[in-house]
């Protein structure tokens, strides 16, 4: 589903904030500090940004530990409901929205938080639920062994279906405010999930009136089959990966075939792949700055992080050699972005070194390299295909890169009809084209407890 302006469709475009950028190098480019990862007024400036460009959303990522090969880059540090509560005062219509992770978090506290974030910014909220397989994030939460894949997802769809029975153990006019009749809150409007699962036990109502937009949008990004059929059963918007168009359409096609599957509207769930942008005044200008990028990469981290995506020794890949034949898809693995990575080898004949800069500085994500015509009409050509909804934009630099695209790219997209000169509505699912979801019924209401003078001594 998309929002239409007149009889054309409108592209989504949501800005994926990842800390000093996209590249490994962005904190040693002139235009960044080192301390704006963990400067919230940074994320602010750059959120005001994305906000007169009309950007439909600001992303953050989350991975509570210190993973990633931290002595070599920036990495998301601060709690990212903090960030964009932050962000929702010095702004009044960008959306809003953040990771959290299914596998060490409780749908309790989830659920308060983003229903919170859905009120203070007055329905800009949005959660993408991922599950974690990284080690270093297990051992900070004392889990000894990590769930395997279809363990973990298991877990990941029973917590997705608590939070929006969480959000929806409100009526929307639950709250009533009588003075006159000592009356604030109509107990029989509350509806606890009495929730006792595989993996979690939820017994009472969310002790935060139901969010202005219903239920925050949520987001899932995950490309596995798990991931897909978790999304195909509860998202409103997908993260995902495509390195090329036909992957993008076959994708689209897959999610729109589950969707379906489960009685969904099949063009109801917006897709946006991740596009990272590098942006020059001309084509030479754009590559002469991508090659300065790499040049600040230290090697030994792109090698590290390819390795860790596909689940073998960084001994095993030789730089100037094709990848091992013998790959594996890992169980317990990041299984989207190893069927990425090994696709795009496979098609370009890729050498490890030549994948690691494929793959947009590591991210495993599409890299567009060039003028701003060229991002421009590149997002254009896939947007017309109908396999997605608009794209998560992954600026090489934030601090530079970023304004490159709002104010060169963005004019260009609004001069194609396809991107809205100004916000027509309030909240993130009028951004997107969303409908408010009516409260559906989980549980039996609650029963009011007894008046005081009504029970007998």
């Amino acid at each position: 589903m998309t929002v239409s302006m007149g009889s054309r469709p409108q592209l989504h475009l949501n800005l994926n904030f990842l800390n000093a950028g996209t590249f490994a190098s962005a904190w040693r480019w002139p235009a960044s500090r080192p301390h704006d990862f963990a400067d919230v007024g940074f994320y602010v400036r750059i959120a005001q940004i994305a906000e007169r460009a009309t950007f439909d959303a600001v992303f953050l990522a989350d991975v509570p530990a210190l993973s990633d090969r931290p002595e070599f880059r920036p990495f998301n540090a601060l709690e990212p409901t903090i960030v964009l509560a932050s962000i929702a005062a010095a702004t009044s219509r960008i959306g809003l929205i953040a990771t959290a992770s299914s596998s060490f978090n409780e749908p309790y506290n989830v659920a308060r938080r983003f229903a919170s974030l859905d009120h203070v910014s007055h329905g800009r909220a949005g959660l993408n639920v991922v599950t974690t397989a990284d080690p270093a994030v297990a051992g900070n939460f004392g889990a000894q062994v990590r769930a395997d894949h279809a363990a973990r997802y298991r877990r990941g769809a029973e917590f997705t279906s608590l939070v929006k029975a969480l959000w929806d153990s409100w009526d929307d006019d639950a709250l009533v405010g009588d003075r006159d009749g000592a009356r604030f809150l109509d107990p029989s409007r509350l509806h606890p999930p009495d929730w006792r699962g595989e993996h979690f036990t939820v017994l009472g109502a969310l002790n935060v009136p139901r969010p202005p937009q219903g239920q925050p949008v949520l987001v899932q990004a995950g490309g596995s089959d798990d991931g897909k059929a978790l999304a195909a059963a509860h998202a409103d918007a997908v993260f995902s990966v495509a390195h090329t168009l036909e992957d993008a359409v076959a994708y689209a096609r897959d999610l729109r075939a589950r969707a379906a599957a489960h009685g969904r509207d099949p063009d109801g769930i917006l897709i946006f792949p991740g596009l990272v942008t590098v942006i020059g005044s001309t084509e030479e200008e754009a590559r002469r700055r991508e090659e300065a990028l790499w040049d600040l990469v230290p090697l030994e981290y792109g090698l590290r992080r390819l390795a860790g995506i596909l689940g073998v020794d960084p001994a095993r890949l030789r730089l100037d050699a094709p990848l091992p034949a013998d790959l594996a898809l890992p169980r317990d693995g990041m299984q989207t972005f190893f069927k990425g990575a090994v696709s795009l080898a496979a098609r370009g004949g890729l050498t490890v070194r030549e994948l690691i800069r494929a793959q947009g500085g590591g991210t495993g994500h599409r890299i567009i390299v060039g003028t701003p015509e060229t991002v421009a009409d590149d997002i254009a050509r896939w947007f017309r295909s109908g396999a997605v909804a608009g794209f998560n934009i992954m600026p090489d630099v934030i601090a530079d890169g970023f304004p490159a695209f709002a104010d060169a790219v963005v004019p260009l997209l609004r001069r194609k009809g396809l991107f809205r000169h100004a916000y027509e509505g309030a909240t993130l699912r009028d951004h997107l084209g969303l409908p408010r979801p009516a409260r559906r019924p989980h549980a039996a209401p609650l029963r009011p407890e007894p008046l005081l003078e009504d029970i007998q001594p």
